[in-house]
């Protein structure tokens, strides 16, 4: 059982009341935390979802809103995440137009 005196955060990612232990310092110099447009922790390897069109520079395609991508790669960046798609080798998409599916 939790102790009565332990102190509670208002994690707004998860909407969530959590221990302020789990919620010190996640990210240090060497461990970044990317997250989606939900708030939601990617890693290396997940799928996410498309959350609206997005026309793709250097092409004439559009992906197209609920479009699966899969098998994400963490870039430099945590903002932006390196992808695969069938016909777009070499895709970067930023965070904020993707949700972990």
């Amino acid at each position: 059982m939790a102790d009565k005196n332990e102190d509670y955060v208002y994690d707004e990612a998860t909407g969530e009341w959590r221990p302020a232990s789990e919620m010190a310092a996640p990210a240090s110099a060497d461990q970044r935390v990317v997250r989606d447009s939900a708030g939601n922790i990617l890693c290396d390897g997940d799928s996410v979802t498309l959350v609206k069109d997005l026309k793709v520079k250097g092409t004439s395609q559009t992906l197209k809103q609920g479009t699966v991508i899969r098998s994400i790669r963490s870039t430099d960046s945590d903002e932006e995440i390196d992808c695969r798609h069938e016909t777009i080798k070499g895709l970067v998409l930023r965070t904020e137009f993707v949700r972990k599916r």
